[in-house]
């Protein structure tokens, strides 16, 4: 049982930082029908700005509390990644809204290959340290089953900014605007929306989240490095997938699903894949010689992990393409 429980915490861990970047992924979605793949990349951008501050920082201001360096990296990064976003919106994207959908994905390839490049340029190609501001220490809430004070800020953090943007999307008239100009573009441009201050707005929005889930994800793991953006941002991209792309609730539930199973598979995987615990008449010489010794021989390791990412996507697309909370919707002629 504290086995289950600390996978269960590990997991809603990871699947709120997934679940963050999957709101970019499906409010893009959601509004161009584009499926924006240079978004973990701004995830890494937004990390490694924050590693750049807080630097600059702790060498300059050496006094200063290692939350308030937090929050001033945290702050710069966003703004950093608002504007990165907006760029890319406003150069790569914008001419090819009436373009054939493949042209739009190139595209969104080719700049996260670049932000990658340029990242690589920037601050090299080692990993960095990304530095511990808030204690590590493990609390032990319940004997056995462990969590830090980084993993309780991530959950308040990512439930508080969740909530923010369903509230932002439903009640606010911005949110309106947003979801007129995703149910019909023209349309709502001849009722006075400004369709394409919206998208980018939305961009913006997205972009900032997905600094803010850099930042979590550097604190939690501590390290930061010009590639790190790409395999969260497919899980990410998973998770919306998974959830119904293109639903913010969706994008939501769908994080934290792929990060619980995730969680829970890792931490089973190898016991349960252990041929240690096949019969004897099963096991041939060596390997009952392992297991003799008292070693054990896993099939597969805890580090196979990601497998459960596209394992899960795989089955989605075969058995439910839209989703979880997806809705099917027919074409009208």
């Amino acid at each position: 049982m504290e086995t289950l429980l600390q996978q269960i915490i590990n997991g809603l861990v990871v699947g709120s930082v997934y679940a963050l970047i999957a709101l970019g992924y499906t409010m893009v979605y959601g509004i161009l029908g584009l499926i924006n793949f240079a978004h973990g990349d701004i995830l890494m951008v937004g990390a490694l700005v924050a590693l750049q501050v807080i630097s600059f920082l702790q060498e300059h201001f050496p006094t200063m509390s290692p939350v308030l360096m937090l929050l001033i990296g945290l702050v710069v990064a966003a703004l950093a990644c608002m504007i990165l976003g907006y760029v890319i919106e406003r150069t790569a994207y914008r001419r090819l809204r009436n373009a054939p959908r493949l042209a739009p994905l190139i595209t969104a390839i080719g700049v996260s290959f670049l932000l990658q490049t340029l990242a690589m340029i920037i601050w090299g190609r080692n990993y960095h340290n990304f530095p511990q501001l808030i204690s590590t220490a493990p609390l032990q809430p319940v004997e056995g089953v462990f969590i830090t004070p980084v993993q309780i800020i991530i959950l308040i953090s990512s439930a508080l900014l969740m909530g923010g943007l369903i509230l932002l999307v439903n009640k606010t008239r911005l949110g309106r605007a947003m979801r007129a100009t995703a149910e019909n573009h023209k349309v709502a441009s001849l009722m006075g929306v400004d369709t394409n201050r919206i998208i980018s707005t939305t961009f913006i929005i997205g972009s900032g989240l997905a600094a803010v889930a850099g930042v979590m994800f550097s604190s939690n793991y501590g390290v930061a490095h010009y590639a790190m953006g790409f395999t969260p941002g497919i899980k990410a991209f998973t998770a919306a997938v998974l959830g119904g792309i293109g639903n913010l609730g969706g994008a939501m539930l769908g994080g934290v699903v792929l990060g619980l199973v995730e969680s829970i598979g890792a931490g089973y995987l190898g016991t349960a894949t252990d041929l240690c615990n096949l019969p004897h008449w099963l096991q041939w010489a060596s390997l009952t010689q392992t297991c003799s010794n008292g070693g054990s021989f896993e099939l597969l390791s805890s580090n196979y992990q990601d497998i459960f990412a596209f394992v899960i996507l795989g089955i989605v697309l075969i058995f439910r393409p839209t989703g979880l909370l997806g809705e099917r919707v027919s074409d009208r002629a």
